[in-house]
Parts: structure tokens; C-alpha cells; sequence
């Protein structure tokens, strides 16, 4: 949906993220190891004049296509251009840093081994470093004692010595690694913690030299590298020295991180399936089982392989010229979508892209065979990898590359395991966060495969990870109250092991009522070197994509009684929330009955059940549900659906009441809804009742056969129908009591406009509003309009007459089908939509805005939801679509909607162009502002022509980016009800209307009806306002008398308010004949002679005479500018 041309677009990078990190092992390159320059040079990761090897793409048998369009190519080249930094010119300085820090860490001088507490205490007393240990921490009875000696090698690893860094707002991370030597492991010092216990101290160590050397030169702290206090890290930021070790200006921070040599555990001591937490000895006569330890041993394998993936690593730069690249891109994919290395991020990151990149152009395969291509370009192999993780289920079907004869347990776990360093890449991710990560790949391979519309933007540039935008729930958890978890043998954080026994619960009981779940937990902060690890907040926050068709279930089955155990399990897990029904098939089944409340979902209740059974946590102390709030500000339930239902069954009972008439003229063709009640989008549901008629008329089009006595003149159409529409309401008066008809005429000043229409009314207060068309009329005009013996005004009459044919007689029927028809594809669309008018009314937009052009807005949200899916629930639909407004274009991006899903690339190239004729014709946008075009409609203008100007359009992309700020801004704890509320400060004045006259007319009359229902019967009076709106009508009137003078803002719903802006055509000016406007002279001030002759608005005795116009409809008014 972008236009034939090229622009730079910076990534959205401000919502909250964490910071940018890379892991230690993540593209280890030595110093002299020369760079991959081709890389570099070519974004497109490709030599020039070379092209991709089709031997070798044989074998892999992902991504074998290139871009879907030069467009998507450019634009993918001049982003990776745009995001590498300028290494010489903001990372200049690090290199010094990187030196001096070197220097001083290989001259820290060696300590003697002393027990335990000993040298601890030694640390803390004399140089106020507190050694880091993981917990549990060793006791004093430790046999092993605890040294430090120089570094054998010292490394700058990561992004940086590969250069695949980016721009952002966070800061860049450099890792230095750090070789922990020989001399001072032992063998077995992979068991029982003890190597992570020598390393704490020895980055203890490390601390305290550079704090006695350079306390005033660096900033000294630690952390948790990615999450996992196995491994606590020293972070040096600049400190308050000057050159040449000075690099604030390069918002950079240097980790070291301590490791181990490259095969000092051997790996078959460290397999996944192996143990290396040994129990304490049991009591007599019990046996001890010594389950696995695969995160513990993977966290080990970590440590030691820093040096077999720099070699992986370096040679995969050398021998696929797109691999840099390829990184470059699925880091921006990654941080796009918030994910991490950090366990609290979803434990896949930048290492773990780059790590499976490398291994699946080496294997993977069928057979073995290679993955990935090396002759692919950086494009190509990153759709390979979006591809592999899309199309893979790493936990039913683990991928092992180059393992020999190794075998994997089962588990509910990821697993890609790299044979030759004997590590599982993937063994910090979660099943909620795997689930999570394979749902995104298949979006964005989606997207990528998408020959039609243009999703560069979808894919690389809008950050999409703000939960509300998200997950259609979200649940934040107090876990500090939470009962205890058993621990297993192998180590995990508390706020992990109670992560995944909440995603297991829930797994369970919602069942196919959510399509994933997905959670997050709180990570370790960092601390001063001085200070103990802190505690991390027992915080959690789960999110959740909603099945709209499964959500509201009222009743879930469960075992038959015959499966005994079965039915217990079922039992055991609900409680006494399971009953034994008997059903109409004559089963009888387990069961759970849920009923709605008003202060409570069926959703809500059974988190709040399920939760505090399994997981002891209080609903009300506890549990905060994020996401009804938004469904609560529409009048009714977002699921009850029944009002429009009830209205559309009406509609078809006068469909056959009109069809069964036997005496009209010409043969009834077809009857066409074209209301908005009637496609389930009007604001409020269709409220009415014998005495309370339906306020807003249902609009519908009755058409005939053809036939050759209608008249030839347009004018003349417009009296036959008068006469038609008087004989249809005659004979359904005559033939059926159940129906009232009245006439109505409109457009009295502009004959060649629809003039009749009948309103129908039911005794149940349904109103329909009847218009003929007849297609005779679109021949007419298009001959008077190309008639050029005709004056201009006849010849401009013409022409708007036509589009408003057109609108009404050929778009709207179409448009009404259509989203009729996609409101029952997406359940959830028809209350978004109706929230999405909700806000433009309440913005006092929407008298600006024709109707199908908002709703336009919300399909497109629902029908091109990248880089999303679709939305199942009002909230995630309504943040959406304002997200959309907020960032598109419009001024050079038409809206596209493809209600069909028919429409080809060469249709949008035809609306682009179509949209640039009308600019280069309009420059000034005074006529089409908004370009909205669909598979029914590819003039674009249907909707937009003449409505919105440029400056209410402006406005709405203002407020839809001021809400999208606050929702960033206040995140969770956002009160939806504040993006609703208008402000009215930016006026220059205000009309207060008294409150009888404005938004809701009158009041419900059913609760004043009589007590007996057949006295509870429709009169006169009640009929003879249906329809009527006098402050729609006052602000038209206003409109037409003041179009040049001002720009008028109502909410006709609800509002009793009417504001307004002066046009800048009011400005000062010198007098002339016939002004548009009541004007006053300025006259000579005594500042000299530049007032004289000058008039300027007179805008007191303009609000005077509007004042006036509107006589008791007007309460008050505010002259503010």
C-alpha cells in the first residue's frame, strides 16, 4: 500500500524495550580477524555481477525466492545503509577504552588460593567488591578453595568486531570476553556449581583491580548476563575521566564477561540428558535419583564454547556472502517484535538468529542436507530463517545438526542442538515463548509472500510489541503470594519455575478458548559492585490471543464418565467447579458451566478460579485482568449482537411484505440494505420499541425491473418516484396493519438529487427508509455532463449529481454486502468498528468523515492486519486502527481495501497513479484530501471527495498520534476512557447547546408506557421526530451560511457542544465590496498609518447572529480568540 517511490522511514523504536544486548557468544571475532568487506559494501549481500549458486540452492530448500518487488529490494538496501552506525565516527573512541581495559585487567596481579569465606571476606574488607555468587550459595564447610591468576586470552566478541551493530535509541553493547585459565579449574568443577562459584569470585577479582586502578576513568556495576545468575557480568560504562578513555559521546557500554577454556568439561559430561547437580546423600534405605540438568548443563556449555562459535561464526562470514547482512536483518525482526536473549525477553536473541543461521547453511536438512544456501543473499536468508522457524515444531521434532548417534529426551521444550559443541542454542526459550516466536515467523512469512501489497513497513520498520496492541488480555500477576513451587534438580529462577507452572495451568483450562499464551516475568536490575545480587520482583504478566469463536463459551465438556481415569484427572484439575451432566445426545459427560456477570467475564472467571486453585493467588489481591475496559465504553455488550439481528429480521419481513404486493406498476427487482444498522456498524445497537421508535431510520434502495416508460429527464424521474413510493406505502397500509408509511422529500434546492423517500414503520418500532433507484438516472447525467453546449453551473450540477449517484445507488449496496459479510467472518469486527466511530464522534470529527470511510479504516485493520493477525478482541481492533491512522501518509499513500482478496499488483499500481494525477491536479488538496479505494471502487473518491478538508484530517492524524503517545506513555495503567475525551482548548470558540436539543433527543418512552401491553400502541406523535435532528440541522445550516469562514466540530450522538476555528481567509485585509463576512474597521490605533483601510472579522456580531439562528437551541456561547 506504499506509492511507486522511495523515502526514508526511520524504525519505530520508542515504545519500551530492553536494551540492546549481545550475547557473549553471539559472531566471536578476534581482532585480526579480517572483515568480510562484500558484506559491507553490497547491502544486498551479494558481490556485484554475482549471482545465487543453483547448484547449491538444490539442497536447501528454503527461501529459493528472491524479493517480491524492486520496491521491497530498495527499500530493504537503503535500510540496512541507514541503520549500521558510522563505526569510525561514533565508535571511535571505544577502541581506546577497549585497549586501556585490556592493559589493566592482564596486570591485575594474581591471588594465592584461600578458602572460601577467606577470600570473600579479603574482597569485601579491602576493596568493597561483594562477590557475586549463584544461589545456593556455598557454605562454610567448602573443601575447595578460590584463586585468581592473569587471563590466558582476552577477546572482543559480538556485533562489533563483525560490525552487524544498528542505530537505535538504546545503548550499543561491546562484549569482551575474558578466558578464565587453566591453572586454577578442576576437572569436576562442572558439578555442584563449583565452576560458577570460581568464576563469581574471579569477575570479583576483576572488579576490584579496575576499581583501585580507574575509579575516576570508568563506571563500574554488574549484572546478569541476559538473565541467568549462573553468569553475573561487570558492566563499565564511562566514568567522569577525560581522553583518550572517554566514550559517553558513543552511548556505549562495555561487558566483560568471564569464561571458561574451549574443552575443559568433556561434552558427554555435559548432555543435555546428563546430571550434574548431585542431591545430598539420602537417608538409609532411599534411593536418589539424580534427574537432568539440561539448563544448568547448557549454561556450562555456554561458558566454554566461545571459541568453537567465533571459528563457526567467522568461517560462515566467509563463506555466504549474505550471512552479515542476514543478521542485520533479523536483529532489526527481533527487536521489532521484543524479543531477546534474556529469558525474560523469550531467550531468543541476536546470538541465537545468528548461531541457527550458520548451523542450517551447514545442515538441518533432509539427510543432512544444507538448510540454507551459501550462494543466497542477505534477503533470502533471512526469509529462510523467518521460513525454517515458521514451517518447524522444534519441540515435537528437535533438530540436531551433525549429532552422530546423540539422542535427545523428550521434553516440552525447544531443542536445536549443535553436535560439535554439544550445546542446545534454544535453551533459555520457554514453550510460551517458543509458541510465541513460531507465531511470528508465520505472520511475517505471510507477509513476506505477499505479491500484492507492499509489507516492508509490516516487516522491518513498525514496532509491534506494546501488549495492548498485542494480546487481546493481558493479566498481570502479584507472584510474591504464590504457593511453592517444587524445584527440580536442575537450576531455574523462581519467577521461571513459577512462569511455567502458570502457563501449564492455563494451557489447560482455557483450552481452544485462546490461540496462545504468552508470558513475562520481571528481570534482575543491576547493582553496584559493592552490594549483594537484588531479588527480582515476583512480577509476571501473561497475554493472550483470543479464538473469538470459542471465547465466550458458556458450557466446556469434558471426559465421558466411562473414562474413569480420565474423568478423576478432569476432576482433580477443576474441583468442585466439575459436574456430571447428561446431554440431549443421551452422553454423559464431566462438565463446567460458566455464566456471565456484570462485574465479570467467562474469561475473568475462569483465570480467577483456575489461578487461585493451583497457584494459591487471591483474584482481588493478586490478579489485575487488562482488556474488558475497552468493550465497556460501548453502549451494550460487544458479544450481544441480537439488536442488529433483530433489526435485520424486520428488513427481510418487508422484504416479503413488498415482494407479496401484487398491484405495483413494474416488478419488484431487488430491495438492498444500505444503512449502517443493517451492516451491524451504526454506533449504538438499533434500540426501539412500540413507543419509542428506531431514531435513526434504516436506510434501504428498492429497485424494478426495467422498463421504457420512465421518463427521459432526470427532474421528471424524481416525480415518478413520489408517485411510486406513495402507491408502495398505500398497498402495504391496505394490505398489511402492521405498517405505517410516511413521505418524505429532501434536496429541495438541487432537482437532479434524489428528492423522495418513504419511511416504513413496524409496530415494533422498526423504522425502514425506502429510496427507488433507478439506473436510468447514471445514463442522464453522463449525458449531461458530457453535453458541452450546457452552462458550467448546469454541467458542475451534473457532475454532483452523479457522484452522489454513484455513492448511493452503486457503492453503498456493495459496501453494505461486503461488510455485512465480513462481520460474520470476524466476529469482532462490528464492535470495533462501532468503537472506532465512537472515537471520531467523541473527537467531534465524525459530522467530517462519511461513515464508510471509518469503516474502511477498521477492515483494512482486520483484512491487511500485519504485522499482526487479525484482530479477536475490540481492544486489539480499536489500538490498531488508531496506530494506522497515526502513521499513515495520506498525503502520498492511498487507503486500500481488497474485500475480495481479487485484487492484483497491477490494481495498486493503477490507485497509486490514480492517487498522483489527483495531486499533481489538487495540489492543494482542497477537493480530495483522503484517497480510500477498494476492489469495488478504484476511483478512491467515492467516500472522500469533498470530505475531509485538509485541516480536519490533520487534526485526526494528530489525535490519533497524541492517543497513541499516551498509550506508550502509560502502558498498562492507560484508562481507556481518556482517549475519548475531547479537548477543547485548541478552539477559537464554543456554542453550548441546551441539553433537550442535542444528542440524545429524548428518552426512552417505553418505561412510561401503560401498564397494559395492548394499550402499549404506537401514536402520531411518537413517529413524527423519527429522523429529526435539530442540532445536525443547526450545524448544517451554520456550515452553508459560514463555509468560508470557519471550520465547525459537532458530536452529533452525544454531544452538547459545537466548536469551532476560524479560516485563516479571515485575517485582516483591506476592504473591497461584497467580503463573505461581517466585517468591522480597524481605523487608526495610533501606532501609525498601517491599520487605516484595514477591516477585520467581526467575529462578536457573527456569534450574535448565530446566536440568533439558533434561538433556544443555543444555551451559551464562548468567544475564546
Amino acid at each position: 500500500m506504499e506509492p511507486q517511490t522511495t523515502k526514508r522511514r526511520k524504525l519505530d523504536t520508542t515504545a519500551e524495550m530492553p536494551q540492546a544486548s549481545d550475547d557473549a557468544n553471539v559472531d566471536l571475532l578476534t581482532p585480526s580477524v579480517p572483515m568480510g568487506t562484500a558484506a559491507t559494501q553490497n547491502p544486498s549481500g551479494t558481490v556485484a555481477g554475482m549471482k545465487a549458486h543453483k547448484s547449491s540452492s538444490a539442497a536447501a530448500p528454503f527461501a529459493g525466492d528472491a524479493y517480491n518487488s524492486s520496491l521491497f529490494k530498495l527499500q530493504v538496501e537503503e535500510m540496512l545503509v541507514e541503520v549500521k552506525p558510522n563505526y569510525a565516527k561514533r565508535l571511535g573512541p571505544v577502541g581506546n577504552a577497549l585497549r586501556k581495559l585490556k592493559t589493566l585487567i592482564e596486570a591485575i596481579p594474581d591471588r594465592e588460593e584461600l578458602p572460601f569465606h577467606e577470600a570473600t571476606k579479603v574482597l569485601l574488607k579491602t576493596h568493597r567488591v561483594m562477590v557475586p555468587f549463584p544461589e545456593p550459595r556455598p557454605d562454610k564447610t567448602t573443601a575447595y578453595k578460590l584463586a585468581y591468576a592473569k587471563p590466558s586470552n582476552i577477546n572482543v566478541v559480538g556485533s562489533y568486531p563483525l560490525k552487524t551493530m544498528e542505530k537505535a535509541d538504546s545503548t550499543m553493547v561491546i562484549d569482551m570476553v575474558v578466558t578464565i585459565p587453566a591453572s586454577i579449574l578442576q576437572e569436576k568443577d562442572y558439578l555442584n556449581y563449583r565452576y560458577f562459584y570460581k568464576r563469581a569470585y574471579y569477575l570479583a577479582c576483576i572488579a576490584a583491580g579496575l576499581q583501585n586502578e580507574e575509579e575516576e576513568s570508568f563506571d563500574l556495576s554488574m549484572e546478569y548476563l541476559h538473565g541467568n545468575d549462573l553468569q553475573p557480568i561487570l558492566v563499565v560504562k564511562p566514568g567522569k575521566g577525560g581522553e583518550p578513555t572517554e566514550f559517553s559521546k558513543s552511548r556505549c557500554e562495555i561487558r566483560i564477561i568471564p569464561a571458561c577454556p574451549k574443552g575443559f568439561f568433556a561434552d558427554s559430561k555435559l548432555h543435555p540428558a546428563k546430571n550434574s547437580i548431585r542431591p545430598k546423600a539420602a537417608p538409609t534405605g532411599e534411593t536418589v535419583t539424580q534427574a537432568p540438568t539440561p539448563f544448568y548443563n547448557a549454561t556450562l556449555q555456554v561458558e566454554c564454547n566461545h571459541e568453537a562459535y567465533l571459528k563457526l561464526l567467522h568461517q560462515t562470514v566467509k563463506s555466504a556472502e549474505g550471512f552479515v547482512d542476514a543478521c542485520v536483518l533479523g536483529r532489526i525482526w527481533l527487536r521489532q517484535r521484543g524479543f531477546g536473549s534474556s529469558a525474560s525477553d523469550g531467550g531468543f536473541g541476536n546470538f541465537e538468529w545468528a548461531a541457527l543461521t550458520a548451523l542450517l547453511l551447514q545442515g538441518g536438512g533432509p539427510k543432512g542436507r544444507k538448510t540454507l544456501s551459501p550462494g543466497y543473499n542477505s534477503y533470502q536468508l533471512f526469509k529462510g530463517m523467518v521460513q525454517y522457524l515458521a514451517t518447524s515444531n522444534l519441540v515435537a521434532a528437535p533438530t540436531l545438526i551433525q549429532a552422530g548417534d546423540t539422542t535427545i529426551p523428550k521434553a516440552h521444550l525447544p531443542t536445536f542442538y549443535d553436535g560439535p559443541r554439544g550445546h542446545n542454542v534454544l535453551f533459555k526459550m520457554s514453550a510460551s515463548s517458543y509458541d510465541m516466536l513460531r507465531q511470528e515467523a508465520q505472520v511475517s512469512l505471510a507477509m513476506l509472500n505477499d505479491e500484492v501489497f507492499d509489507q516492508f513497513e509490516a516487516t522491518f520498520i513498525l514496532k509491534k510489541d506494546n501488549p495492548l496492541q498485542q494480546f487481546d488480555s493481558l493479566v498481570e500477576i502479584d507472584g510474591s503470594s504464590a504457593t511453592n513451587t517444587i524445584r527440580p534438580q536442575d537450576h531455574r529462577s523462581n519467577n521461571w519455575l513459577l512462569s511455567s507452572k502458570i502457563y501449564n495451568v492455563l494451557k489447560e483450562a482455557l483450552g481452544d478458548r485462546v490461540k496462545l499464551i504468552y508470558i513475562k516475568f520481571d528481570d534482575h536490575s543491576r547493582w553496584k559492585t559493592k552490594s549483594a545480587p537484588p531479588s527480582p520482583s515476583p512480577h509476571i504478566q501473561v497475554g493472550l490471543v483470543f479464538d473469538p469463536e470459542n471465547i465466550h463459551r458458556a458450557v466446556d465438556h469434558g471426559p465421558a464418565a466411562e473414562d474413569k481415569k480420565a474423568a478423576e484427572a478432569f476432576r482433580n484439575f477443576w474441583g468442585n467447579k466439575s459436574e456430571l451432566r447428561r446431554f440431549k445426545d443421551g452422553s454423559i459427560l464431566e462438565s463446567l458451566v460458566w455464566t456471565k456477570t456484570p462485574n465479570a467475564s467467562i474469561f475473568e472467571q475462569i483465570i480467577a478460579y483456575i489461578l487461585n486453585r493451583h497457584i494459591g493467588l487471591n483474584p482481588n489481591r493478586d490478579l489485575s485482568i487488562v482488556g474488558d475496559s475497552f468493550d465497556a465504553l460501548l453502549p451494550d455488550s460487544v458479544s450481544d449482537t441480537a439488536a442488529f439481528g433483530t433489526l435485520k429480521d424486520s428488513f427481510k419481513t418487508l422484504e416479503q411484505s413488498i415482494r407479496d404486493l401484487e398491484q405495483l406498476p413494474l416488478q419488484l427487482k431487488q430491495l438492498s440494505p444500505i444503512g449502517a444498522q443493517l451492516r451491524s456498524s451504526f454506533i449504538n445497537a438499533p434500540d426501539y420499541g412500540p413507543r419509542n421508535p428506531l431514531r435513526y431510520p434504516a436506510e434501504v434502495l428498492i429497485a424494478f425491473e426495467g422498463s421504457g416508460r420512465w421518463p427521459d429527464d432526470v427532474v421528471a424521474i424524481q416525480r415518478t418516484k413520489v408517485a411510486f413510493l406513495i402507491k408502495i406505502g398505500e398497498l402495504l397500509e391496505l394490505t398489511s396493519q402492521r405498517y405505517k408509511a410516511k413521505l418524505g422529500l429532501e434536496h429541495h434546492d438541487e432537482p437532479l438529487l434524489n428528492y423522495p423517500f418513504l419511511d416504513i414503520t413496524e409496530p415494533s418500532g422498526a423504522v425502514f427508509r425506502l429510496r427507488i433507484h433507478n439506473d436510468r438516472e447514471q445514463t442522464l447525467l453522463e449525458n449531461q455532463v458530457k453535453n458541452k453546449s450546457s452552462d458550467a453551473h448546469s454541467r458542475d450540477s451534473a457532475i454532483a449529481a452523479l457522484a452522489q449517484y454513484k455513492y448511493m445507488f452503486l457503492q453503498l449496496p456493495l459496501h453494505t454486502q461486503s461488510v455485512a459479510t465480513h462481520c460474520t467472518r470476524f466476529p469482532l469486527l462490528s464492535p470495533t468498528m462501532r468503537l472506532v466511530k465512537k472515537w471520531f464522534s467523541s473527537h467531534m470529527l465524525s459530522t467530517h468523515f462519511r461513515e464508510e470511510l471509518i469503516e474502511l479504516l477498521v477492515i483494512r485493520t482486520f483484512l491487511q492486519p500485519y504485522p499482526w493477525r487479525a484482530p479477536s478482541s475490540c481492544m486489539t481492533g480499536f489500538l490498531r486502527t488508531l496506530q494506522f491512522i497515526a502513521r499513515w501518509d495520506w498525503r502520498n499513500t492511498p487507503l486500500i481495501v481488497d474485500f475480495g482478496g481479487i485484487m492484483t499488483s497491477k490494481d495498486i499500481s493503477a490507485i497509486n497513479v490514480r492517487l498522483e494525477a489527483w495531486r499533481e491536479v489538487d495540489p492543494g488538496m482542497n477537493r480530495v484530501v483522503l484517497f480510500a479505494a477498494t476492489n469495488h471502487d478504484v476511483s478512491g473518491t467515492t467516500f472522500t471527495d469533498g470530505m475531509p478538508s485538509k485541516v480536519v484530517a490533520s487534526r485526526m492524524t494528530a489525535l490519533a498520534r497524541s492517543a497513541c503517545k499516551l498509550l506508550k506513555e502509560e502502558g498498562l495503567q492507560l484508562d481507556p476512557k481518556t482517549l475519548f475525551v475531547p479537548s477543547l482548548g485548541e478552539y477559537d470558540f464554543v456554542i453550548y447547546l441546551s441539553p433537550k436539543f442535542a444528542g440524545s433527543r429524548r428518552g426512552k418512552r417505553d418505561a412510561k408506557a401503560a401498564k397494559f401491553k395492548n394499550l402499549d400502541i404506537q401514536t402520531e406523535e411518537d413517529l413524527l421526530y423519527v429522523g429529526y435532528e435539530p442540532a445536525r440541522l443547526f450545524v448544517e445550516e451554520l456550515r452553508t451560511l459560514y463555509t468560508t469562514t470557519m471550520v465547525l466540530f459537532h458530536d452529533e450522538s452525544s454531544s452538547n457542544v459545537i466548536a469551532g476555528i476560524w479560516s485563516p481567509q479571515t485575517a485582516t485585509r483591506a476592504f473591497k465590496v461584497n467580503m463573505p463576512y461581517a466585517t468591522k474597521a480597524l481605523g487608526n490605533d495610533g501606532k501609525g498609518e498601517e491599520s487605516a483601510g484595514q477591516v477585520a472579522i467581526d467575529k462578536e456580531a457573527i456569534m450574535s447572529e448565530m446566536a440568533r439562528l439558533g434561538g433556544d437551541m443555543v444555551f451559551k456561547i464562548e468567544l475564546r480568540r
